[in-house]
């Protein structure tokens, strides 16, 4: 087999690119998995405070304000 640095250059970057790809798989699974447990993890803990998952983040003011905005309960609400 005649081997240039052409054809090296070649395998390289496709040896490189399968690694890559391969690694890419695993981040994504993993990645997948620990939304997946985040979001379990959520719900339990709204199931024992009462609270949100919003409110669990800080965001509850917010939707609070959203709430009232909604059910036109604030004078300033358009």
């Amino acid at each position: 087999m005649d081997r240039t640095p052409a054809t090296d250059t070649w395998f390289q970057s496709k040896a490189a690119r399968s690694i890559h790809e391969d690694q890419l798989k695993k981040v994504e699974l993993f990645n997948g998995r620990a939304a997946m447990i985040g979001f379990v993890i959520g719900v339990i803990t709204e199931g024992l405070t009462g609270q949100g998952i919003l409110h669990q983040i800080g965001l509850g003011p917010l939707i609070d304000g959203y709430t009232a905005c909604s059910a036109q309960m604030l004078p300033f609400c358009f």
